[in-house]
């Protein structure tokens, strides 16, 4: 990955996180993003009265990938609270929609954990033994999985968040 690449990478990440802040808000949820002060919380968001919170992490993507990754951190359930957003973000000049997938933290560290038990436990290629790492990946629709799992039922689901702050 050359500079501009990582710069754009790092743009569009940065993008992503003000993009879902912004549609809480437009929903009258608070919504702050925390610029990477709090661990494993890129936006923090609460009912209008303050009472309640979900911590929100999000990954990015450029529409029309296969994957997004997000990591070892993924395989961790770290509660009812705790939200994970997909964020496909068109690149500059491309003319796809915009893309969320709201799942829930339980969701992803379930599908996520037994998909990488798989993929380690099958030969790779030419039959080698396939090494452990730190990446995580998920599938990105119309995919699926290693396992099957097919995340097209949380698409745009921000009722999951509205749901925990009610």
């Amino acid at each position: 990955m050359n500079k501009t690449d990582t710069k754009n990478k790092n743009a569009r990440g940065s993008s992503a996180q003000f993009f879902v802040a912004g549609e809480l808000c437009r929903r009258n949820l608070v919504a702050v993003v925390t610029m990477g002060n709090t661990p494993n919380t890129d936006v923090l968001c609460s009912n209008i009265e303050g009472t309640k919170f979900v911590h929100i992490q999000v990954k990015t993507y450029p529409p029309g990938n296969r994957t997004v990754t997000v990591g070892l951190k993924a395989e961790k359930d770290y509660g009812e609270k705790f939200i994970w957003v997909l964020a496909g973000i068109p690149r500059e000049n491309d003319k796809r929609e915009f893309e969320y997938y709201i799942i829930p933290s339980s969701e992803v560290a379930k599908n996520i954990s037994n998909a990488h038990k798989k993929w380690l436990s099958e030969p790779g290629l030419k039959g080698r033994v396939r090494k452990d790492s730190n990446i995580r990946v998920i599938a990105i629709p119309p995919y699926a999985d290693y396992t099957g799992w097919k995340i097209d039922k949380y698409k745009n689901r921000w009722d999951i968040i509205e749901d925990l702050l009610k």
